[in-house]
């Protein structure tokens, strides 16, 4: 394993942000860390590179103890952060050159490497650009290529795409695919669900700073929930009687007056649905039951989950 954590636990005063988990990352697999808010998501990560202790429990990278060679194991790590860390009066190429230096590469492996990265996140265009005039995305991509100039066995990803447009984020995920097929092993952290079932071979589930729920994204959902979903509006007053003649579903999930049903065969349903309210075709959707269904059925907090 290229992670293992076992029984592994922080508490900062009374609270537990991460309570009892244990986790095993294999080589080579792209690894999504999902939760809301507060779950414990950042701090595990945290953890995992070393840069927060645990309070109780152990953690292993790359088969050594993170707590007595903590070094030797971030040599072969690279993180990006939530927040993006950048000399912003250096262009792209000096930043990468100046935390290559912190990695002790030298010529020229260090400039073989930097020019690299800045071809594979397509960056040649604003190489010598002062980082402050680059738009977020190329920032985002630029941060990515730091922490790649060791040439990591293990990339940590926090939220790596947050705030960024969709066509940024399809490139970003183009090239965390390219690095997984290259080998690297990928960790990440993400709200966005439809990121995680793209890109995560597996994922785990942290809600309360405990794992509730782990494995790949096509069993998760098809082991929790009917592979298709109905979704419409009706107020919550209204539900009983719009679906007093149609056989009750297994699954319901309401978000305000959103109402979300997961079925076997979503046909009947979606017929009925038109007939009781013909006028208003926008509010229908019927579509596949995805990774972001199962995970506000397992960490719904707020949400009124039915079942």
């Amino acid at each position: 394993m290229i992670v293992e954590l076992l029984s592994v636990s922080k508490r900062f005063g009374d609270r537990a942000a991460v309570d009892e988990v244990t986790l095993e990352v294999s080589p080579g697999l792209c690894f999504g860390l999902l939760g809301p808010n507060g779950a414990g998501k950042t701090t595990t990560l945290r953890m995992i590179y070393g840069v927060t202790r645990p309070t109780s429990g152990s953690i292993r990278v790359f088969g050594r103890d993170i707590a007595t060679e903590r070094r030797r194991v971030r040599a072969r790590v690279g993180v990006t952060l939530q927040q993006t860390v950048l000399i912003e009066a250096l262009s792209p190429l000096e930043n990468l050159r100046v935390f290559g230096r912190y990695h002790l590469l030298r010529e020229p492996e260090l400039s073989r490497r930097a020019r690299e990265l800045i071809n594979f996140f397509e960056l040649g265009s604003h190489a010598t650009m002062p980082v402050r005039q680059l738009s977020g995305g190329f920032q985002r991509r630029l941060a990515i290529a730091q922490s790649l100039i060791n040439a990591p066995d293990l990339l940590i990803l926090d939220e790596p795409t947050t705030g960024l447009d969709p066509a940024v984020r399809l490139a970003l995920w183009s090239r965390i695919r390219e690095l997984r097929a290259t080998g690297t092993s990928i960790l990440l952290t993400t709200h966005y669900m439809d990121e995680a079932q793209r890109l995560c071979d597996r994922v785990a589930i942290m809600s309360l700073g405990k794992i509730i729920s782990e494995g790949a994204p096509a069993e998760l959902i098809e082991s929790r929930l009917a592979p298709e979903a109905v979704e419409f509006d009706c107020a919550p007053q209204d539900e009983a009687a719009f679906l007093d003649d149609i056989p009750l579903p297994a699954h319901r999930l309401r978000v305000g007056r959103r109402l979300m049903i997961y079925l076997d065969d979503a046909t009947a349903l979606a017929a009925h649905v038109r007939q009781r309210d013909p006028r208003d075709r926008r509010s229908l959707v019927v579509r596949p039951t995805n990774l972001e269904d199962v995970f506000l059925s397992l960490t719904g907090t707020n949400l009124e989950w039915q079942q």
